[in-house]
């Protein structure tokens, strides 16, 4: 099939680099402009413009999807596009103009997880599995008909991080198989249910700051869910702790919310609002994140209160 591929970050990098291996032409890829990054703040090119220059694809990096840049699209006469976390929103007459129109790959069994941060929902509300759905594009947020699922289990173990690095490839191969059954006619589209739909809004640093008074379950599945980004965290002394991976106790405690109860070879015991908490992985300030008992081997927390 004659593409056009739309994506922004390394999440949609599989999915390019597959259907480029299946042999579709791939007429142009559509991303995200430049960005600040790093600490220079130097202008950096997303995952997906780097990854199709190293392709030899053309790429344009359109500021919004206006009549002009939907003229240059239409140019090209693409029979597809697949777009995956492009980061700008499709207006119907964009979706309009392939043959066959615009299959989106997103990382949740829809309808669960519509919107901005799935994978990190997922974790934080203790789901046992997520997915990826090929959903063909409609003008609402992640509303269009299924074409494609396929399941994955959350464990306890499960971090956004190890979550995203999962589904990433698996969206890969199933755009593969969804492009080619298209393309032979014999790929069926299945409505929505409209029960079970939930919202997944973009994480914020202000709901990474840990509450103690909270079970130790809830905060375990948060600080999964919140690396590699935004990073839970915590106050000792004035300075931010990092909170990376972590795990529940089930053993009850009286001591008061965020008080170090101990520190062992599986990481630092913290008391919760209900049970307590086992950091297996944090970061100091300055630092890297490390494993807490690497971490702890010469800096005695047990007795102190993260606030």
């Amino acid at each position: 099939m004659k593409l056009i591929f739309a994506g922004t970050p390394d999440f949609a990098v599989p999915a390019l680099a597959a259907l480029h291996a299946a042999g579709h032409e791939i007429l142009a890829v559509l991303t995200q402009p430049d960005r600040p990054a790093g600490r220079g703040r130097k202008l950096q090119a997303s995952a997906i413009a780097a990854h199709a220059e190293q392709l030899g694809l053309p790429v344009y990096k359109f500021l919004k999807l206006d009549a002009e840049a939907r003229a240059q699209i239409a140019a090209l006469a693409p029979e597809l596009m697949v777009v995956v976390a492009y980061g700008l929103i499709l207006p119907q007459a964009a979706l309009d103009i392939p043959k066959h129109g615009c299959l989106n790959i997103h990382a949740s069994l829809l309808p669960r997880w519509r919107g901005a941060a799935p994978i990190a929902r997922a974790v934080e509300a203790g789901d046992v599995e997520t997915g990826i759905t090929i959903m063909q594009m409609d003008a609402g947020l992640d509303t269009g008909p299924m074409l494609l699922r396929e399941a994955l289990a959350i464990t306890p173990e499960t971090t956004a991080a190890t979550l995203h690095d999962q589904l990433a490839p698996l969206g890969g191969r199933l755009i593969v198989s969804a492009v080619q059954r298209i393309a032979d006619g014999t790929l069926p589209a299945t409505a929505q249910p409209a029960d079970g739909a939930t919202y997944a809004k973009k994480l914020s640093k202000e709901e990474a700051q840990i509450d103690w008074t909270r079970p130790a379950v809830e905060l375990a599945r948060r600080i999964r869910a919140f690396n590699p980004a935004p990073v839970a965290w915590a106050e000792l002394g004035g300075e931010r702790i990092r909170f990376w991976n972590a795990r529940v106790l089930n053993m009850p405690t009286q001591a008061a919310p965020g008080a170090v109860l101990s520190s062992d070879s599986n990481g630092l015991h913290i008391a919760t609002g209900d049970g307590v908490l086992v950091v297996t992985e944090l970061q100091k300030p300055g630092g890297r994140n490390l494993p807490a008992n690497v971490v702890c081997r010469d800096w005695d927390l047990v007795g102190q209160r993260f606030a």
